[in-house]
């Protein structure tokens, strides 16, 4: 059977896993709250159907992927439409893209898949509402639930190769501070893997994160090696946090190493991208 996926989202990531649906084979439809976008419609030339927020088919899809954040009233897929995704007989797997966020500052330390979450940003605990309110669903509907934790998103437009070309790298340095990160491409093989194997249980948790964490500083130094170009100068954390947004601050604030080992054995995902090497490798190339 052709799967009939739903993404909500027209995101960075949601847009990425759509396309990669498609060329798999699956009948894929886009849900956006404007359908009448430049994105939406150039969806709809490469074949992809595209939905309204306000009337997504929902009892027709067999596969559903969420990718909004969830804004202070909730998640705003379940808050629109809970009962209907309830009550969908032919949904076989449901994938939830949050945020390894949840676990909050680890003091470096590794987190898994089995790791209790303990959010300590605003933004984190809404996650983890959100995941909250998935599980729920699970409990009622005919469909599993994956909640597929994503660390760092880089990729085509959002990299370091981008930030040194444009001249806003920053190469900080933190001594002990690492974070996780994934490639676009990767987060769609792991939607991918996810539903190709779901789960037998009602919720699973998943690492969307390759396989070293690494200091911002040694991504920025290597984008700029690849690129030939001189690497920004060191700057200290305590002298960069003076510019910083409230944003990157909490970024900063929290310390963890996410590891995916388990991930790979449920799901049979392999990382195209497995450092950041690579996939700014072939960012550079144009290749990803």
């Amino acid at each position: 059977m052709t799967a009939r996926l739903i993404v909500f989202g027209l995101g960075y990531s949601g847009t990425v896993a759509a396309r990669a649906a498609a060329a798999r084979g699956a009948h894929v439809t886009v849900v956006t709250r404007d359908p009448g976008s430049a994105a939406a419609e150039a969806l709809r030339a490469e074949g992809l159907a595209v939905a309204s927020f306000d009337a997504p088919p929902v009892g027709e899809a067999t596969h559903l992927l969420a990718t909004a954040a969830p804004a202070e009233g909730g998640e705003p897929v379940l808050a629109a439409h809970r009962e209907a995704i309830a009550a969908a007989r032919g949904l076989r797997w449901i994938g939830y893209l949050s945020t390894t966020g949840v676990y909050g500052d680890r003091g470096g330390a590794w987190v898994e898949e089995t790791s209790t979450p303990a959010p300590g940003q605003p933004r984190s605990q809404r996650r983890l509402a959100a995941e909250r309110a998935w599980e729920e669903v699970a409990a009622r509907a005919d469909a599993p639930v994956d909640l597929i934790r994503l660390s760092g998103i880089y990729g085509p437009g959002r990299s370091a190769i981008d930030e040194v070309r444009e001249g806003t790298a920053r190469r900080v340095i933190k001594p002990g501070h690492a974070f996780s990160r994934i490639h676009v491409e990767d987060i769609a093989g792991l939607v991918a893997a996810a539903m190709a194997r779901p789960p037998g249980v009602p919720v699973r948790v998943l690492h969307g994160a390759d396989d070293e964490p690494a200091a911002s500083a040694d991504v920025v130094a290597e984008a700029a090696r690849l690129l030939g170009a001189k690497p920004p100068p060191a700057i200290a954390f305590e002298a960069a946090r003076a510019n910083m947004s409230l944003m990157a601050l909490s970024f900063w604030s929290e310390n963890r190493k996410v590891a995916n080992g388990l991930t790979k054995a449920a799901t049979g995902w392999s990382l195209r991208y497995p450092t950041y090497r690579e996939g700014l490798k072939a960012i550079l190339s144009g290749k990803a």
